[in-house]
């Protein structure tokens, strides 16, 4: 494994909980002290170049974290080498990445939840279509995750 571990993380339209995710890892790593390349992209093309679901911003704000910036894009096949780990949000982008992934890639997919003792193999909520509550949920298991990955991620010292 490369010396700066790099995850991608991929729901389906990069403005709900990808970004969430993202953010999340980037705030564990940084209070870890752990140096991480990070993105997130959806595996659809509906919102690419729109920042986060004002949902999202609200509920990482509410966190410390300002998202404001981030712009939805379209997973590629590029990133299939880019990133050690594609991290999936839910069990339907995960076959989609299955599905576009190039031969012979060596990116570790896996779903995000799988990071997390006893939620293996389920997918995170969607809040898209309801209200506040589900993003203040959508949080809880992706920061929980991200807690998780950057143990599974930092050099194991000793």
């Amino acid at each position: 494994m490369p010396e700066t571990a790099s995850v991608l993380f991929v729901c389906l339209g990069n403005i709900c909980r990808s970004p969430l995710a993202e953010a999340a890892l980037r705030h564990e790593a940084e209070a870890a002290g752990l140096d991480i390349e990070v993105d997130s992209a959806g595996t659809g093309s509906w919102h690419i170049g729109k920042g986060p679901d004002p949902r999202s911003c609200d509920e990482a704000r509410r966190h410390g974290i300002d998202i404001s910036a981030y712009r939805a894009r379209q997973v590629t096949a590029r990133d299939f080498a880019r990133f050690d780990h594609i991290v999936a949000l839910d069990a339907s982008n995960l076959a989609n990445l299955r599905r576009i992934a190039p031969a012979g890639h060596e990116a570790r997919l896996s779903l995000l939840l799988d990071h997390v003792p006893g939620l293996e193999g389920q997918d995170v909520d969607d809040p898209y279509y309801g209200g506040p509550e589900g993003f203040e949920t959508t949080w809880a298991q992706v920061s929980v995750a991200a807690r998780n990955l950057v143990a599974e991620l930092a050099p194991k010292r000793g």
